[in-house]
């Protein structure tokens, strides 16, 4: 199993990233603020980037090392990007099966059975625990729509009849994700997800965090050989990571959207730590992200035991495990692909 090491999230404006020797030096005009070597990075992240040398981008595609430029407000702008690795047979093998839709139709229904399972336990394990707090009928009746989704999935036989029942699961879940605020529900509330752009608080942050999970989504399905960009659910299109999107689906729920909650419930996020565009768009302050970053990095490396291969790993690692578990079953290992099934 992998080995998970450190994402290195750079937040502050106007730095420059360079290479010495074998440490990436994170210069401010001419401070350098820190240096960190390549040897503890498996990637790095920079928001609202001055640059980087060539000299480290061409050592970070050497090594592998994900590095990642993103806006100040966390919007995914570009990677760089190495020789192409794996086996050819595997990704042959893909683009084969991305081509055909009824293919693409059993795989992607296990990515939509697993997010629809997540999402079903997120709002089952909340009834159970704050039933005094909550409208728990509610839930419960949230609960067995998505339940009702999940059968239907099964036998879905074209991608556009999966994506109807999802969406119909997605508007059961998305309508009870404000019973799930516990704290500061006046500043943090929610009533529809929004995201180009997001409109409040924690929409942000469920934008932030989604942005951090297809990182790491991509990186994941590289290290193992396959072409982040040929999905089976999210269909091609030019500069759209799809298969990375693609796991991502079933990841939503557990990694992103119960941090979101956690960091809101436990107060280590406060109304104040945000600012609004002229646009409308909400985003967090430089200060805050990094609250943010470090609670996320921390969440990261708690560990958990894995749902299909009965091991003990760690939750930055679920995105590996599951990229290797597609990998299997498209070399012919595994029957069919085993979703990330949390409870």
């Amino acid at each position: 199993m992998r080995k998970l090491l450190n994402t290195l999230y750079v937040t502050q404006p106007e730095c420059y990233l360079a290479l010495e020797q074998e440490t990436v030096c994170v210069r401010k005009e001419d401070e350098i603020l820190l240096r960190v070597p390549l040897l503890n990075l498996e990637g790095i992240i920079t928001f609202g980037y001055t640059g980087a040398s060539p000299a480290l981008m061409g050592e970070c595609a050497r090594r592998g090392i994900a590095l990642s430029f993103c806006s100040g407000s966390g919007r995914f702008l570009a990677r760089v990007e190495g020789e192409a690795r794996g086996n050819i047979t595997l990704r042959k093998t893909q683009y084969r099966v991305s081509d055909d839709e009824a293919q693409s139709c059993r795989i992607a229904r296990c990515f939509l059975f697993g997010k629809l399972h997540n999402a079903k336990w997120i709002l089952e394990r909340a009834a159970r625990d704050y039933a005094a707090r909550l409208d728990a009928v509610r839930l419960k009746n949230a609960s067995a729509q998505i339940s009702s989704a999940m059968e239907q999935t099964l036998s879905c036989e074209t991608l556009g009849q999966l994506r109807g029942w999802e969406g119909s699961a997605a508007k059961a879940y998305f309508q009870n994700f404000d019973q799930l605020i516990l704290q500061n529900k006046l500043q943090f509330s929610f009533e529809i997800r929004e995201k180009r752009p997001p409109t409040d608080p924690v929409n942000a942050m469920l934008s932030f965090a989604y942005t951090l999970l297809a990182h790491d989504c991509q990186a994941a399905l590289e290290s193992v050989g396959l072409d982040p960009y040929a999905g089976f659910l999210h269909r091609d299109r030019p500069g759209r990571c799809s298969l990375a999107l693609d796991l991502m689906e079933e990841l939503r729920g557990v990694m992103a959207d119960r941090f979101v909650l956690t960091i809101i419930n436990r107060r280590e996020i406060q109304p104040s730590d945000f600012l609004q565009d002229e646009n409308g768009a909400v985003r967090l302050k430089d200060q805050s992200r990094k609250v943010f970053l470090n609670a996320w990095q921390i969440r990261k490396k708690e560990s958990l035991t894995h749902p299909f291969l009965q091991e003990k790993i760690e939750w930055g690692l679920v995105p590996y495990a599951q990229a290797l578990l597609l990998a299997r079953m498209l070399r012919g290992d595994l029957e069919a692909y085993p979703p990330f099934l949390w409870k």
